[in-house]
């Protein structure tokens, strides 16, 4: 599944922009599961885009959606310089939300809902109180159907999946002790709560994993 393609090419970040080396080494993986997973959609929501590297290179690729990124003010700058040096036609600067103070906002590209959300590497990093907002304001914003497709690690059976999350996991919390590598049946306890149904489940490289969660009612 996860072979490279001609597509797969590393990025030159613009000079004095912040750039992430995940991203680069996740980015084909992923989007091998969204080709997948958000054919049939046509409005997403990428939740905590960071630098942006996903969004340049996903939406170019997925060319049959809207991809509308999202994040606290403080990342806009360096998104909208990855947006600048490589522009796609259905990819949408970024709206400021931050999961403590915003409602999910509003797509720049339609008056219509979002039918699908994104996120990646977020869960560990915000607190879980921020963790259950998102999956609150999701859930209420989907519609029948739509999908909150979630990246990352996350522990199983109240154990790490690898050494390296164990140690990611501890680093996180010297940080912060509110973050942290999630459970995934605490993660899927939540969904529930929210009208969410864990729909696959995808291992991916690095001990990480991706979750589809779709709207039931």
């Amino acid at each position: 599944m996860f072979n490279n393609d001609s597509n797969n090419t590393q990025s030159i970040a613009p000079v004095g922009i912040p750039f992430s080396q995940a991203c680069e080494n996740n980015k084909q993986p992923i989007l091998e599961i969204l080709q997948q997973e958000l054919q049939y959609c046509i409005h997403v929501l990428e939740v905590g885009s960071g630098t942006g590297q996903h969004s340049v290179y996903f939406a170019p690729r997925l060319t049959h959606l809207t991809w509308q990124t999202s994040d606290v003010l403080a990342h806009h700058a360096t998104i909208n310089a990855w947006h600048a040096a490589y522009p796609a036609p259905n990819l949408y600067a970024p709206l400021t939300f931050d999961l403590a103070v915003d409602p999910l906002p509003i797509s720049l590209a339609s008056n219509q809902p979002y039918d699908a959300v994104f996120t990646a590497n977020t869960l560990h990093i915000i607190s879980w109180s921020l963790v259950e907002k998102l999956f609150e304001l999701v859930g209420e914003a989907l519609p029948i159907n739509g999908k909150l497709i979630v990246y990352g690690p996350f522990n199983e059976n109240g154990q790490y999946t690898s050494a390296g999350n164990q140690q990611f996991d501890s680093s996180l919390r010297q940080r912060d002790p509110k973050s942290g590598i999630r459970h995934l049946e605490d993660i899927i306890a939540l969904a529930n709560t929210h009208m969410l149904k864990l729909s696959d489940k995808y291992a991916m490289p690095a001990n990480n994993q991706l979750l589809v969660f779709q709207k039931i009612r």
